[in-house]
């Protein structure tokens, strides 16, 4: 990789969080390979957090800053603060769904010259996170680990002690949302879950696109073993997650944070397929919706598999 002893490298990725999740095997493959290397990434405000100055990125930058627009036009004029930030990269990979090359080729024309522009989409039967690790492969890089990894800093993790406060217990997790109805196990079966775990306190996490659904898991049990922690800036929610006993959830953006907070994860899987979306990291469990539809998963089978999670964390 050229550049110099200290190449600056720039990753731009759109998508979901999850999307982004799946994406730090690669950028931690570039921090491991060149520690020197000033890494910084361009995307979502809520996302790119988890990784400013939190091993994988030295800085971040919002890729809804309104000037940026001008990159998804042909033949625009391209403002000049820009393509100087982006002409002083010696390597840029772009993730962004770019299907007529529009971005990219405002990028050579801003002056980038190493440009990898890949499509974000996974080839079929191919696992997203060694897919989205491909384009190392011109650089000698090989992805050996798929599973990302979190390391929240010590502010995270001071934070925690206010989430947690009152749970004296060891304490559980779960998610029972995932921004799409499509990929929600019915609430009702999680809480017949938690019902067939008798014993542990649970703190129930939710954001705007979960709606309602934490506080009517919490309201289904009037002992208090439920508390709903909602709206937390990811890197103190995957420290929170960090401190968990084993977390339980749907095919979510927060289910591969649990994950990459190394814990214990059960996770529910319908219309997605696993082998290329779920969680690599060792510890998670998948159970399967039979033919994609997560109606017809039963109460039971998830209740057994989390017995054996409680089981192995005893």
């Amino acid at each position: 990789m050229t550049g110099g002893a200290q190449p600056r490298i720039l990753v731009i990725r759109g998508g979901a969080l999850g999307d982004f999740l799946l994406t730090l095997p690669a950028i931690g493959l570039l921090r491991e390979s060149f520690p020197q290397a000033r890494i910084e990434i361009l995307g979502y405000r809520n996302w790119i957090a988890l990784a400013d100055g939190r091993y994988y990125a030295d800085a971040t930058r919002c890729i809804e800053y309104g000037p940026l627009a001008a990159f998804f036009a042909r033949g625009s004029n391209l403002p000049e603060e820009l393509c100087e930030y982006f002409s002083g990269f010696a390597h840029v990979f772009s993730y962004l769904f770019d299907p007529d090359g529009i971005f990219e080729a405002n990028l050579r024309r801003a002056g980038v010259h190493n440009l990898a522009s890949i499509d974000p989409r996974p080839s079929e039967g191919l696992h997203a996170a060694v897919h989205l690790a491909r384009p190392m492969e011109r650089y000698a890089l090989f992805l050996e680990e798929p599973a990302a990894r979190i390391h929240p800093s010590a502010a995270d993790r001071a934070a925690v002690a206010a989430v947690v406060a009152g749970s004296e217990r060891p304490f559980a997790a779960i998610h029972p949302g995932s921004g799409g109805t499509r990929k929600n196990w019915p609430l009702d079966r999680w809480i017949e879950v938690i019902r067939a775990l008798p014993g542990w306190n649970w703190l129930a996490t939710g954001g705007e696109a979960d709606g309602d659904l934490p506080e009517r898991l919490a309201t289904a049990f009037s002992d208090g073993r439920v508390r709903v922690v909602r709206d937390l800036p990811l890197p103190v929610l995957g420290a929170v997650l960090e401190r968990a006993a084993f977390y339980l959830g749907n095919d979510s953006g927060i289910s591969h944070l649990a994950a990459a907070a190394g814990i214990p994860c059960l996770l529910a899987f319908g219309p997605t397929d696993p082998a290329i979306w779920a969680p690599r990291n060792r510890g998670v469990r998948i159970v399967s919706a039979p033919d994609g539809n997560l109606e017809r998963l039963a109460v039971e089978t998830v209740a057994a598999a989390a017995r054996d999670i409680v089981r192995d964390v005893a």
